[in-house]
């Protein structure tokens, strides 16, 4: 048998090949508990990942941009401006951003309000 560099996944057991197959096995308990260790952090990154980015699902949405009818809709705080033009170029986006700060405020006082 010649010898080759094992890959990461491989270093907790021995590794057994034959012309036919190739077998990972473990060394000890104690390596499985090592492996199983490491199996959930890459889990539970995956899902970390995952829930961060969104399933692109349509209620996820943040802003729509209608270019056919010329309007923009911030979904989350429910307001409609009928400029896309102005938007597009950075103009009148206080509408935006005067309402995203009204919400943040009022969610504030709404978690204040529920902690007393």
């Amino acid at each position: 048998m010649h010898r080759r560099r094992v890959p990461v996944t491989e270093k907790l057991g021995r590794v057994h090949t034959s012309a036919v197959s190739v077998a990972i096995l473990p060394q000890a308990d104690e390596n499985k508990a090592k492996a199983l260790t490491k199996a959930l952090k890459v889990v539970c990154a995956k899902l970390f990942e995952m829930e961060r980015i969104g399933s692109g699902d349509r209620s996820e949405r943040i802003r729509t941009y209608n270019f056919p009818q010329g309007r923009v809709t911030d979904h989350r705080v429910g307001i409609t401006y009928h400029s896309i033009d102005d938007v597009m170029h950075a103009e009148n986006l206080e509408v935006f951003i005067d309402a995203l700060l009204l919400q943040e405020e009022m969610d504030a006082i709404a978690t204040f309000s529920s902690s007393q």
